[in-house]
């Protein structure tokens, strides 16, 4: 049950906004939500992969979708930007300040008042990164804010690059902005070294399976997803930041009480990942949750604990034929599961599983607040190749109990993100970036 308000002058909204130079600072207001909601309002107003889902290390599917039961929200759907291109991410600030990034093109801002600039990147940005280059599934892919970034308007990005190195890598950049977010001050990349698949191999194109979202925590830490390039000895590999989630200080150092075992480089905060596209944090608790892409017969969604093995391991499986050295296609939930239990019997196990075939599991994030209904504290998930936003109810142990089909079109979901109002940012494959949120009773 969806209601879909677009408005007419939508369709006008122009291809890209000009950059603005403007001296004038930023006003603070002091009710932030309401300001975000009135930005909202005046935009409107002016305006990948399923590549490759449960293994038998996953617990028995949880009940089907149910979108009646008592309390289910009915979701209002607005369109706010149609003309975006390759979309991967979106980070809002407390006073209504939208980024975004598109793969290929880098960093946008979206300032109160609606003015878009092109903040970083490719060609026509305002200050364009000349090592940034996008291929396959990498680019410009994760955003975050810096919990204070009210004060420091400091953000951070994922990007891959050819900067100083070679092999080429991806990277945490973090960018200082000026006081109306118009340009960048300075830049600083704070991890340089997260693998990047250099070269093509019979599994995939160069580019593959670079992870790519991050996340501050409730802890104040930078969290950091990263992929396993199609590579098999990358998830297990001590010393090599692929498969793997990170644990940051805003600096790129390791934070403290990772948990990695002794001899791994000491910003993994877990390992044993495929392809890791969506984490939030559970309210209340805290844990990160993770949703992964995973090969041709199981997506997995996890709860994270310090220093877990998630169990991926795509080498050394004698019964298989494994090109380039790469078994993560070659086998079944029985020959090479998604979280091998026979290999790791102290893995992570999944809390939910996508029932028997990857559909491309993407981006994740917590609903929270009243007015969600029956879905507050619910974990959204985005479905990219099933084309479709999936609910997650979790138990006191973390474990998902129900699983609901957001009443929404189809579409590949690429970026979640729950804003300052409470309403659920979307950003589609298709071009658009929406706002979804529960009507008023």
């Amino acid at each position: 049950m969806v209601a879909h308000r677009r408005t007419s002058a939508e369709s006008r909204l122009p291809r890209a906004a000009p950059v603005d130079k403007s001296p004038s600072s930023l006003r603070r207001r002091q009710n932030p939500i309401r300001r975000f909601a009135s930005l909202l309002v005046a935009a409107l107003a002016l305006t990948a992969c399923g590549e490759d889902a449960p293994s038998p290390v996953t617990p028995p599917p949880p009940p089907g979708p149910d979108t009646t039961a008592p309390g289910t929200p009915t979701l209002v759907r607005n369109v706010v930007f149609s003309d975006v291109e390759s979309p991967w991410d979106i980070a809002l600030a407390s006073d209504g300040t939208m980024f975004y990034t598109e793969r290929c093109r880098g960093l946008w801002v979206v300032r109160p008042g609606g003015l878009r600039t092109h903040l970083f990147g490719a060609a026509g940005a305002a200050t364009v990164a000349d090592d940034f280059f996008c291929q396959g599934q990498s680019g410009m892919l994760g955003v975050a804010l810096s919990p204070d970034f009210d004060t420091n308007r400091t953000l951070y990005l994922f990007m891959s690059s050819t900067r100083r190195t070679d092999p080429r890598t991806n990277r945490i950049v973090r960018l200082q902005l000026d006081d109306t977010f118009a340009e960048v001050v300075s830049r600083t990349d704070v991890v340089d070294d997260i693998a990047f698949k250099d070269v093509a191999t019979s599994n995939g194109g160069a580019g593959a399976h670079s992870g790519g979202r991050i996340r501050f925590g409730p802890d104040g830490y930078l969290y950091v997803t990263t992929g396993d390039n199609h590579d098999g000895a990358l998830p297990q590999s001590p010393t090599r930041l692929g498969g793997k989630v990170l644990r940051l200080r805003e600096d790129g150092s390791a934070a403290p009480g990772n948990g990695a075992p002794d001899g791994f480089d000491p910003r993994i905060f877990t390992y044993g990942h495929r392809n890791v596209q969506g984490i939030d944090f559970r309210p209340g608790t805290g844990q990160p949750y993770v949703a992964e892409h995973g090969p041709n017969h199981t997506d997995e969604v996890t709860a994270l604990v310090a220093g877990g093995n998630a169990g991926w391991d795509p080498q050394d499986r004698p019964s298989l034929t494994c090109p380039d050295g790469y078994c993560g296609y070659a086998g079944s939930p029985t020959s090479m599961p998604m979280t091998d239990l026979a290999r790791f019997p102290d893995a992570m196990r999944p809390a939910w599983s996508n029932r028997g075939e990857s559909e491309g599991m993407g981006p994740a994030a917590f609903l929270r607040g009243a007015q969600w209904g029956s879905w507050d504290g619910a974990l959204a998930i985005g479905i990219m190749g099933g084309r479709r936003l999936v609910v997650l109810t979790l138990d006191d142990a973390g474990d998902a109990t129900a699983a609901a089909a957001a009443s929404l079109p189809a579409e590949r979901y690429r970026a979640l993100t729950l804003g300052p109002d409470g309403a659920l940012y979307v950003a589609v494959d298709r071009g658009e970036i929406w706002r979804v949120a529960p009507s008023a009773p």
